[in-house]
């Protein structure tokens, strides 16, 4: 049987998706949990996730590790 490795590209999206089901998680948290603002914590779900992807500096698409 032969064995799937991913490629580099492929893991670096799926910690993509990781960070945006973070993301969702963060939103979804601030609207029931927190009783917040269904719309504040929407606007604030979408300044996270880029937020996110530019501090992370392994991420070499976009932020601080970018080429």
């Amino acid at each position: 049987m032969k064995k799937y490795q991913p490629s580099q590209k492929v893991k670096d999206e799926f910690v993509s998706w990781l960070r945006s089901v973070g993301v969702a998680t963060l939103t979804f948290v601030l609207a029931v949990a927190a009783d917040a603002d269904p719309a504040v914590a929407i606007f604030l779900g979408s300044l996270a996730a880029p937020l996110f992807k530019l501090i992370d500096p392994k991420y070499k698409n976009f932020g601080v590790g970018s080429k």
